[in-house]
């Protein structure tokens, strides 16, 4: 972890789609990120840090964000360079 990031400890549970509960498990386990679920239960994540909470936040939009959302943001990011 980098030392100028602050640590943060959190369990936290995401709301999403029963559907996309596994993609979004599997892909925080891609990312080194503890989580969890099980049948008809939801899915909680242990964040340890900012970055960390980001990337919960990221995975999460990539499915629960509209096209037209995901596109706009890439615009304006691509803007800000």
């Amino acid at each position: 972890m980098n030392p100028i990031e602050p640590k943060v400890e959190a369990s936290l549970v995401v709301a999403v789609k029963p559907a996309d509960r596994w993609q979004v498990y599997y892909r925080l386990q891609e990312l080194d990120i503890h989580c969890g679920c099980s049948i008809n239960q939801p899915l909680w994540v242990d964040v340890q840090s900012v970055t960390g909470a980001v990337q919960v936040w990221s995975v999460v939009r990539q499915l629960t964000a509209s096209r037209r959302d995901l596109a706009r943001h890439l615009e304006r990011c691509w803007q800000s360079l």
